[in-house]
């Protein structure tokens, strides 16, 4: 059966995921912003998607009008580290969360349809969008939420911030970010394979605190040394413990 479903929200995770449905086969009704009308957003869809920002969800999917035969219709969310309970009162909700970086809809859809990981929660069709999309689904209960999105977030954005610090010390050796790029993946890929402790090298990791010194040194350097600093020697901690077990 081919589906139909609408976007509620016109943002880049709402544009991903609409992008990739249609790919496969889904049918998009014209998607609403978060100033439009909503309450009939439901009538004559499987499936409406509220995608606006987190603190959003529960005022814009309140005003979708649930009533007659729209009650059948599955009202859904997008945000990792919301339950089901923001969608009430309609009587079929899931989330379905894309652990993946989505900045762009054209990027994110390609992402989406490239086995990506989902959680998903609720009504059944939180899976069939997942298999339709040739993903991989996770079970997540809502007191399991909030771990898995700070997860999330350290993977994702606390990464890409640490590449920032990257960028602005190899500035100080006139290299290029792109030249440690290679290093990240095969990090990454050290990690897949023998898991984070084992794939863990570098100084903090042998005790080799004369290098660690001159790190701090050049490190004092930068603009807004202190904090550069405290960041550095944070994760140089994280990276003692995770010797250590």
């Amino acid at each position: 059966m081919r589906r139909r479903f609408r976007i509620v929200g016109r943002g880049r995770a709402g544009g991903s995921l609409a992008a990739a449905l249609t790919d496969v086969g889904w049918s998009e009704l014209p998607a609403l912003g978060r100033g439009d009308n909503v309450a009939s957003a439901a009538a004559g869809v499987d499936l409406v998607v509220v995608a606006v920002p987190d603190a959003a969800i529960a005022e814009v999917s309140a005003a979708i009008e649930p009533a007659g035969s729209t009650a059948t219709t599955v009202i859904a969310h997008l945000a990792g580290s919301l339950g089901l309970a923001v969608l009430e009162p309609h009587p079929r909700r899931a989330a379905v969360h894309p652990l993946v970086a989505l900045p762009a809809p054209d990027v994110g859809a390609r992402r989406l349809r490239d086995g990506a990981w989902f959680a998903v929660a609720g009504d059944p069709m939180a899976r069939e969008i997942v298999e339709a999309l040739g993903g991989r689904a996770i079970d997540l209960a809502d007191e399991g939420r909030a771990a898995y999105h700070a997860a999330a977030c350290v993977a994702s954005n606390h990464l890409v911030a640490l590449l920032g610090q990257v960028e602005r010390l190899a500035e100080k050796a006139n290299v290029p970010l792109e030249a440690y790029l290679d290093l990240v993946a095969s990090t990454v890929d050290n990690v897949a394979e023998l898991g984070p402790a084992a794939a863990l090298t570098g100084p903090a990791a042998r005790g080799d605190e004369a290098t660690l010194s001159r790190h701090r040194e050049v490190l004092g350097t930068l603009a807004d040394a202190d904090a550069e600093r405290a960041a550095y020697d944070a994760l140089v901690e994280l990276c003692r413990r995770l010797a250590r077990s």
